[in-house]
């Protein structure tokens, strides 16, 4: 598979994750996500900026839904519910959002 994002030609594997994930932009995030059907908001880049950071800034933590949820608490100031979580990643936020993070798939088994 394979995105066209400014001219360039994005690899992708059979799920939709980067194959170089040094080919990650924010364009390139938002093609992800219209090929996934969602139209990124600021709460939907607010996560996929937090996953960035937890994976590059922290050693490769792979937060699950409700290390998610609580940060993004602290972030907006609101107690978001994990409806609320999956109403913007439906795929799951711990991985769809790291894929339109251009971040490699989650290796953390399970869980909430």
């Amino acid at each position: 598979m394979a995105l066209e994002v400014d001219g360039k030609t994005i690899e992708t594997t059979e799920t939709g994750y980067l194959v170089n994930t040094e080919d990650w932009s924010e364009a390139v995030a938002q093609a992800i996500a219209a090929a996934d059907k969602l139209e990124l908001t600021e709460q939907h880049w607010d996560i996929v900026h937090y996953l960035r950071d937890q994976h590059y800034n922290s050693g490769g933590v792979e937060p699950n839904e409700r290390t998610i949820l609580k940060d993004m608490a602290k972030k907006w100031g609101t107690k978001p519910t994990s409806k609320d979580m999956y109403n913007l990643f439906p795929g799951m936020p711990s991985k769809q959002g790291r894929k339109i993070a251009g971040l490699p798939p989650s290796t953390r088994k399970g869980g909430y």
